[in-house]
C-alpha cells in the first residue's frame, strides 16, 4: 500500500480517470455499432459527423491511438458512402 499522501491521491485519481476513459471508449464503440448497422443513407450521413468528432476527441486525449482513429474514420466514411 502507498505510504505517501500524494501516492494515495494518485491511486484515487487513476481510478477516476480509468473509469472515465472506459465510459468514453464504450460510448464510442456503441456509436460505431449503431452507425454500422444503419441502413438509411441520410440517417447515416447525419450520424457520421458526431461519430467522427467523438473519435477525434478520444484520439486527442490518447484514449485511442491516432492511427486507430484514422482507420476507423476512413472505414466509416467508406461504409456510409457505399450505402
Amino acid at each position: 500500500m502507498a505510504n505517501h499522501k500524494s501516492a494515495l491521491k494518485r491511486i484515487r485519481r487513476n481510478e477516476a480517470v480509468r473509469l472515465r476513459n472506459k465510459y468514453q471508449h464504450k460510448t464510442m464503440r456503441n456509436a460505431l455499432r449503431k452507425l454500422r448497422l444503419e441502413e438509411d443513407k441520410q440517417a447515416a450521413l447525419a450520424q457520421l459527423p458526431t461519430v467522427i468528432s467523438m473519435i477525434d476527441r478520444l484520439a486527442k486525449r490518447n484514449i485511442i491511438h491516432n492511427n486507430k482513429a484514422s482507420n476507423l474514420k476512413s472505414k466509416l466514411t467508406k461504409a456510409v458512402a457505399s450505402l
